[in-house]
């Protein structure tokens, strides 16, 4: 997962993904413009496994948030040396070369490790199937992502929530699903057609707020919420505990 190289940065012209737009309006009388993203809404699943009492997470490579590690970490090369008048014009062309050759080293040299775009994440899925239901679309991704065969009958919705607001607005579905060792049917691990490369993490249930809480580990704020939202809920009704 973590062996990334040959990376190029090239314009977005065309994406199943997303589609950018500039909308212009009036707003109490005010001309204004917004660039937005339009992109499609999507599920999320907070799994808990009944069996070790652990939850159930995704590990992937982001490249979106590796560019963000990459724009906050890189540095102007430094200018070249001034030539001195003297033997510069018998100089100039094999020096260019090696200062090519040194830039598009130390380029290379500042790309940050793979592990900076590498986050945890709950198991989730964009929808694009329109004739299915919310449900079965989480029960699919949380059979392809972690294995699990759960009846969509079995899964308990949490909430919905617009993500991405002030680029894209889209809205995520949360559903919380219980599993057993019973359920599990095979290694998960994403869809290869699609280009997914995900690792099945669990994180024991008396580590679950110490995980949530700790900045050094990357993870997205459904993965927080989610917690959260077991510890309220969920852990009077079991009489356990998520160390809070």
């Amino acid at each position: 997962m973590e062996e990334i190289n040959n990376i190029e940065v090239v314009p977005c012209t065309e994406s199943n993904y997303l589609t950018p737009f500039r909308v212009h309006y009036n707003q109490n009388g005010t001309k204004k413009s917004w660039d937005f993203m339009r992109t499609h809404d999507s599920v999320s699943v907070l799994i808990f496994n009944t069996s070790s009492h652990c939850f159930v997470l995704v590990k992937q490579f982001r490249p979106a948030v590796y560019m963000c590690e990459w724009e906050k970490a890189k540095t102007q090369p430094p200018k070249a040396a001034e030539k001195t008048e003297e033997g510069a014009a018998e100089a100039a062309a094999p020096e260019s070369q090696e200062s090519q050759s040194a830039s598009e080293g130390e380029s290379s040299s500042q790309w940050p490790p793979a592990s900076a775009g590498v986050t945890y994440e709950l198991c989730a899925g964009l929808v694009d199937k329109p004739n299915l239901p919310l449900e079965e679309i989480a029960r699919q991704e949380v059979l392809e992502e972690c294995g699990y065969d759960v009846p969509a009958s079995k899964l308990k919705r949490i909430t919905s929530y617009r993500s991405g607001v002030g680029v894209t607005g889209a809205k995520q579905t949360m559903f919380y699903a219980e599993v057993s060792d019973e359920n599990c049917v095979g290694a998960g691990g994403g869809e290869p057609r699609e280009g997914e490369l995900i690792e099945v993490v669990k994180v024991p249930l008396h580590e679950a707020m110490t995980f949530a809480y700790d900045e050094r580990i990357p993870k997205t704020m459904g993965v927080i919420f989610s917690f959260i939202w077991f510890h309220n809920n969920m852990s009077p009704k079991y009489k356990i505990s998520t160390n809070v």
